[in-house]
């Protein structure tokens, strides 16, 4: 299995570092180009600059998305490694100067999505490989089956396991600041993975800053029953919210203009067993109106290419028994 070990701004994790929760954290740069292409479940490590020269965290890879700046912050907020939006732009502003970086006419940056994000205090930084070249500048690939890649990924791993909670059963030390998302990583990726070698990726549980930028993507920011792609009004639905028992998965998720997906939440509309959008009749007996919305029933969904990305037949059964009002 490998791994990337990407150089980082000291500023950007000592903020992420002062928050009391982070899950899903944005990784990015100024420039729109994916450089590498990283599989989803590569394990990311944060690598400070000089002259700290160390790891400081890591994660794993959820996806790769080209976002408006506005709606990097919008989605991800102080996620993104700084205070405010005019943060987020003064620090873009200045790389690029210094890079001599031109702005996408857009304004889009690269983000590379980093799901189930941990960062260690600086007692237990990591060492940065032996090997590392001093002259890479934005990151590098590592085995983590071998040398300096595995011995990082197991130290990685050993100061997750020192956060446990079933650490002091196992082991009989003491934890401090444990985190349902730092068991989470442990369980499902230190065995077999660290330690047999095994080149199996699992895929990261999502929180809903990425639930959103993968949902939006995967239906090509578009709304799914009207094809409207206004951006700022197009929002990813849960089909059984979080709240609910449901997950932050790409099959629990839909793109929907926004007074679809209010309509969707309260019940006014559902989905179909063949995947067309359906008007109940609730919304013209609540509200003597509707004309707006009746002439979509029956239409069909403009669903992903990707099967694996649509909505699950279950939890769309679920929505119409559950939520659905008729």
């Amino acid at each position: 299995m490998r791994g990337y070990i990407a150089v980082t701004d000291p500023g950007w994790y000592e903020h992420l570092r002062s928050r009391p929760i982070v899950a899903d954290v944005n990784f990015w740069k100024p420039s729109i180009r994916e450089s590498p292409r990283l599989q989803v479940g590569t394990p990311f490590f944060f690598k400070l600059k000089a002259p700290h020269r160390a790891i400081c965290g890591f994660g794993f890879v959820a996806g790769f998305s080209a976002l408006p700046d506005w709606l990097a912050w919008e989605v991800f907020g102080s996620a993104n490694g700084v205070f405010d939006f005019v943060g987020l732009q003064d620090r873009l502003a200045r790389i690029r100067a210094d890079a001599r970086i031109e702005a996408d006419p857009l304004g889009q940056i690269g983000c590379t999505l980093i799901a189930e994000a941990s960062f260690f205090p600086q007692l237990e930084w990591v060492p940065e490989p032996s090997d590392w070249r001093p002259t890479t500048q934005t990151g590098a690939g590592y085995d983590l089956t071998r040398g300096e890649g595995r011995r990082i990924w197991e130290e990685c791993l050993d100061r997750v396991r020192a956060r446990q909670p079933h650490a002091i059963a196992e082991h009989g030390s003491a934890t401090q600041g444990v985190t349902e998302r730092d068991a989470g990583a442990l369980e499902r990726f230190l065995e077999p993975v660290a330690r047999s070698g095994s080149s199996i990726l699992v895929m990261p549980r999502l929180g809903q800053p990425i639930f959103r930028v993968r949902v939006l993507d995967a239906y090509g920011r578009a709304c799914a029953v009207t094809a409207e792609h206004s951006l700022p009004v197009v929002e990813a639905a849960h089909i059984q919210p979080f709240a609910s028992g449901g997950r932050h998965a790409l099959a629990n998720g839909i793109a929907l203009r926004s007074d679809i997906h209010r309509l969707f939440d309260r019940g006014y509309v559902t989905i179909d067993h063949e995947y067309r959008f359906a008007v109940g009749s609730r919304l013209k007996a609540d509200f003597l109106n509707g004309r707006s919305y009746y002439h979509l029933h029956g239409r069909p969904l403009n669903l992903p290419a990707q099967a694996t990305a649509r909505p699950a037949p279950d939890l769309l059964a679920w929505h119409r028994d559950r939520v659905f009002l008729g």
